[in-house]
């Protein structure tokens, strides 16, 4: 039974908990004489609770823990001598996984077109073609070893799902009446109910910061295994960034350092000006009808996909600086350049700054303008020497989310800057960052233990690290700033 379908059984059992525990609580109270502690829903969705959170937690459970089972199962029964040279374990294992996917997929559709399909009796000769009718391709023959056991894993995966479905639905069904006799005057259900629901929020607020941790644990390791195979000194101090899937590598990061950093500066020269002036004026001259217009047309640009962005450097501004600037000035002959990646994600990241610093300056208490009028200072001077300095922790804060914003990108990358790691202060000159090529290591069919694959998530760490000093740096300057102006 699909998973799907085991939770809608599940819920129906535990609407019907509700209304069995509702209508059991009135009875027991009007017998009894007795006065219910809790409103009578409380009784019905504590039976609700007993009833479907057991079983959710245990189908959750099974989900996560049966395919490591069978996969360690399946994995040892299969041979090393088809294993590929050079190869591993888990590309064997991802084969066996498709071709059963791909078998369930032929009785599927054979189940459509009211027609008998044995799979059983398919075997590793014809087996490619009929996989190949479903869509799933297969590279080489497939070995019949390998064939055996995806037909195992198939087999051992239905099992564990028929015992799954058994145990959720029986834990389901055992719960209900369990939770239903305990139901009398006496219960403390609204505390019970709202327990839950506490504990259902500080688990949601647990979220971020377990998948925060994730993240970083998954990169310290990959990034730790990457560095066992290649050193750390040649990683950080190289100036050659030249990855050979077949050997002889030279993996320097500063050239990819070089470019982030290069495109994300030239794109905050051209947004956090535009975008503080923009927040300025809708905030302190604009009436409300040019607001109401203006604000969400800036808004809508950060609604654009950045694939768009990236096309329009590709047509539109890299030919246009190429032909006007680069050429007559002898600084280059490629569209593709760090100048043209920049312009353009400039314009992307302006409303992240003018629309964070407008609801900043519009938050700077109105006694604050109308005290420096007193003393005679005019608008520009209000706004230069209070209102700015008052919202200037929060605009470090804009100006960051759009750095991070900036150095995060890498569609308009591809399409503005190229692919080219090189050291060059010739803003005419294509380069490329990082994202760009952590993108460019994970892409293909190489294997995954290689340094060349690995690297990337060394870059990604190395990343992660960056942008984590400047939201400390950030940070220091908000607290200075707040402690004077407080």
């Amino acid at each position: 039974m699909n998973a799907s379908i085991i939770v809608l059984c599940i819920l129906v059992l535990a609407a019907l908990g509700f209304v069995l525990g509702r209508r059991q609580a009135l009875s027991v109270s009007a017998a009894r004489g007795a006065k219910l502690h809790s409103l009578p829903g409380y009784y019905g969705q504590v039976v609700a609770l007993v009833t479907a959170v057991p079983a959710l937690l245990l189908l959750m459970a099974w989900l996560f823990i049966q395919p490591a089972i069978v996969e360690s199962r399946i994995s040892a029964t299969i041979p090393d001598s088809v294993v590929p040279e050079g190869g591993a374990q888990s590309l064997v294992m991802a084969d066996v996984r498709r071709i059963a996917d791909g078998l369930a997929a032929v009785e599927a559709r054979a189940a459509e077109a009211g027609a008998d399909v044995d799979v059983e009796a398919l075997d590793a000769g014809n087996v490619r073609a009929r996989l190949a009718e479903v869509g799933v391709a297969l590279g080489a023959e497939v070995p019949v070893e390998v064939f055996e056991a995806a037909k195992a894993y198939r087999s051992q995966s239905d099992f564990g799902h028929l015992l799954m479905t058994i145990a959720v639905l029986a834990l389901a069904v055992a719960a209900l009446p369990l939770a239903y006799v305990r139901v009398n005057p006496d219960l403390r259900a609204r505390n019970l109910s709202e327990s839950f629901v506490k504990t259902v929020l500080m688990l949601s607020s647990l979220v971020a910061i377990l998948t925060t941790v994730g993240i970083v644990g998954s990169l310290v390791f990959e990034t730790y295994v990457f560095f066992t195979m290649y050193p750390a000194s040649e990683f950080f101090f190289s100036t050659v960034w030249n990855p050979q899937f077949r050997g002889g590598s030279e993996l320097g990061i500063l050239p990819l350092l070089w470019g982030t950093f290069y495109v994300s500066i030239i794109s905050l020269i051209v947004a956090v000006p535009i975008g503080l002036m923009i927040a300025v004026y809708l905030s302190e001259y604009a009436g409300p009808n040019t607001r109401s217009i203006v604000k969400p047309a800036i808004e809508v640009l950060a609604g654009i996909p950045t694939i768009v962005y990236g096309l329009f450097a590709l047509v539109t501004v890299g030919p246009f600086l190429r032909d006007y600037f680069a050429e007559p000035l002898g600084l280059g002959t490629s569209s593709s350049s760090v100048l043209t990646a920049g312009l353009v994600m400039g314009v992307m990241i302006i409303p992240f700054v003018s629309s964070l610093s407008d609801d900043i300056i519009n938050a700077v208490p109105q006694a604050l303008r109308d005290g420096s009028y007193a003393l005679g200072s005019t608008q520009s001077e209000t706004i230069k020497q209070v209102v700015l300095p008052a919202a200037l922790p929060g605009i470090v804060g804009a100006v960051l989310l759009a750095a991070s914003r900036a150095i995060g990108e890498t569609m308009i990358v591809v399409l503005g800057a190229g692919a080219s790691a090189k050291l060059d202060i010739n803003p005419f000159e294509a380069m490329t960052t990082v994202t760009v090529k952590i993108v460019s290591q994970l892409t293909g069919d190489t294997e995954f233990a290689s340094p060349e694959t690995l690297v990337a998530f060394a870059l990604g760490l190395t990343l992660f690290v960056i942008t984590l000093g400047l939201n400390v740096v950030a940070l220091y300057i908000v607290r200075k700033y707040r402690e004077q102006y407080e």
